[in-house]
């Protein structure tokens, strides 16, 4: 069924449940519950996820070589990544069906928000992850949280292809491939709209992993489009990292993006780009942001990383209004700041 809403009203709608006492409306992903899938409320879990900053940078403007700059830090979520935008409905919804518990493949970032949401939800929460592929505090935090941990040994690929038979029909698969995970992290797309007053950004950039963050945002501003919310769309760029390294930037080390099909979507609807942007442009990046006191993990900085090189290549606009998606939080891998360029 086709969804129809005043633009207008809606927007006011959204701007009074931010300043509501409801406590569904303190998440930045259930405040937009009509466009969301309907969960009966009494089975929503959410950790107040959604209220990420939206950042001016001058100084990340000046480095990539463009008027204009500002970060979207999805790090400064509960559970210090992007994937708590996702993961509040994916738990939501695997309760809802009364699921026994979650599962996911992880490099640690889904885990550890999985693992949050799981037990807000009471529920159990299996993690599969590549054996000494994973750092320090993304491990400590799926434990913090009662997740089971079970190492892999491989890529996070191969802890991918072993999710079925972990899953065993009884606990819920959260992945990027479960579409409940999409249609919280399209929320992020409006959240950088909301944020700028509706007003469309020329460009999007996303650093890239399994590629379900690009395909949930471009869906969100599609959407927004067909309700009529934006007159028009913004150019997505995607940054992956050199698959042909072994990169620091491990939150975005997959050689097979389950998300595919879909972020090529995203990408031609939008007329956008995809990239690739070496460890050593991604860790200068990271220095850059982190010289303006906002700070990042490895993977977050492959957006800036890929402006920079977009902006060298001519393929954006030096007079170009950009967001960067910033996906998780400095301390997710405090150890990969020693290895930041000055």
């Amino acid at each position: 069924m086709e969804r129809r809403l005043d633009p207008l009203g809606y927007k006011r709608i959204v701007r009074e449940r931010r300043g509501s006492y409801e406590p569904l409306f303190a998440s930045g992903v259930w405040r937009y519950r009509e466009l969301l899938p309907p969960i009966d409320p009494t089975s929503i879990v959410s950790l107040a996820e959604g209220n990420m900053p939206l950042y001016e940078a001058p100084g990340g403007a000046s480095y990539a070589g463009v008027d204009r700059l500002a970060y979207l830090h999805l790090g400064m979520n509960p559970t210090g990544s992007f994937k708590d935008l996702g993961m509040t409905v994916a738990v939501s919804a695997a309760k809802a069906a009364g699921m026994r518990g979650v599962v996911a493949a992880s490099t640690g970032n889904t885990a550890s928000s999985m693992a949050a949401y799981a037990a807000r939800a009471g529920l159990e929460a299996h993690a599969l992850v590549p054996r000494g592929r994973v750092t320090q505090a993304k491990l400590a935090q799926m434990l913090e949280y009662g997740a089971r941990i079970v190492e892999v040994e491989g890529s996070f690929d191969d802890a991918f292809a072993q999710l079925d038979r972990v899953a065993d029909g009884a606990l819920q698969i959260v992945n990027s491939t479960n579409p409940f995970r999409l249609e919280g992290q399209k929320c992020a797309a409006f959240s950088i709209l909301e944020q700028r007053g509706w007003h469309v950004p020329d460009w999007v950039v996303l650093p890239g992993g399994n590629l379900g963050n690009i395909s949930a945002i471009g869906r969100g501003f599609r959407e927004a489009l067909e309700l009529h919310l934006i007159d028009r769309l913004p150019r997505l760029a995607l940054v992956r990292a050199d698959a042909g390294t072994q990169t620091r930037a491990t939150a975005i080390a997959v050689g097979i993006p389950q998300s595919r099909e879909r972020a090529s979507r995203e990408l031609h609807e939008s007329d956008g780009i995809e990239l690739v942007a070496s460890d050593e442009a991604i860790f200068a990046a990271k220095a850059r942001i982190g010289r303006e006191g906002i700070g990042c993990e490895p993977a977050s900085a492959a957006s800036l990383a890929g402006l920079r090189i977009l902006r060298e290549r001519g393929r954006v606009a030096p007079d170009a209004d950009v967001v960067a998606v910033l996906t998780g939080h400095v301390l997710k891998d405090a150890g990969a700041v020693q290895h930041a360029a000055v």
